[in-house]
């Protein structure tokens, strides 16, 4: 597995990291829960055929601490348009996952011309009181890996210090992740995107994973229901919540072949 080409944008002050890997129509990843601290197989899947660009968000592994300065969701919206055209992904398809699916659905939302065609994996932004989703902050610990991913392993792979990084950061990171997300969306409430769904005109594709133990699948077609634009529900079997992570190849099918 080859290495991406890494390059930085400034986000507020604070340095941002951009992968960049493949060839083919731009495709942008926003990651889910955690961040990606590493590079992993699901994104060479897409970069076989997509020029892949990967920009961390603030505070995400790659983000350094720009969460910091985003006191407000409307903060975190303009953040994320600015990464968008500082990335080189203004106009082209976007797909995300969990928490930057969400901010996918948002760019889309708020910023159409911004986003071609839309993928998105068990987004964060909706919650219903009958159905609750699970919040991954009032978990423990070891909890973590099988609420995320159907192979708790995988998780915990990803989560794992590599050989030559600094042992007493690299923790720290991952617990900045799960702060910053936090600043997003704890407590687990709606962020009322359900008011801006409907001005979603891009094609939209939903996948869930069989097996998510996050968000429950009924909240595909709650999503399906409000977003303005044609939309398209699939299920990817044996996958968890970040279901890119535990299929990824056949979630990068269902990506590139939606796109095409």
């Amino acid at each position: 597995m080859s290495e991406p080409e890494t390059s930085t944008i400034d986000v507020n002050g604070f340095t941002t990291r951009v992968w960049k890997k493949g060839s083919g129509p731009t495709l942008g990843w926003f990651a889910g829960f955690g961040g990606l601290p590493r590079w992993m197989p699901f994104l060479d899947e897409l970069a076989k055929s997509r020029t892949v660009i990967v920009p961390s968000l603030p505070g995400f592994p790659g983000g350094e601490r720009g969460h910091t300065v985003l006191d407000t969701h409307l903060d975190w919206l303009v953040a994320v348009r600015e990464i968008l055209e500082k990335s080189g992904l203004a106009g082209a398809d976007l797909a995300g996952s969990s928490v930057g699916a969400s901010l996918a659905l948002e760019a889309a939302a708020l910023w159409p011309a911004l986003v071609k065609k839309l993928t998105v994996i068990a987004p964060f932004g909706l919650f219903d009181e009958t159905n609750p989703a699970t919040d991954p902050w009032a978990q423990r610990a070891d909890n973590v890996p099988g609420l995320m991913c159907a192979d708790p392993e995988i998780w915990k792979a990803m989560k794992a210090v590599p050989e030559g990084a600094n042992s007493v950061e690299w923790p720290i990171e991952q617990v900045r992740a799960s702060e910053a997300a936090a600043r997003i969306f704890w407590p687990l409430g709606n962020t009322k995107l359900d008011k801006r769904l409907r001005l979603i005109k891009a094609p939209t594709l939903l996948l869930w994973g069989e097996k998510d133990a996050i968000m429950p699948r009924a909240y595909a077609d709650s999503f399906a229901k409000g977003i303005g634009g044609p939309t398209t529900i699939k299920t990817i079997p044996g996958a968890g919540h970040l279901a890119e992570l535990d299929k990824p190849a056949e979630v990068a099918k269902e990506i590139v072949g939606f796109t095409a």
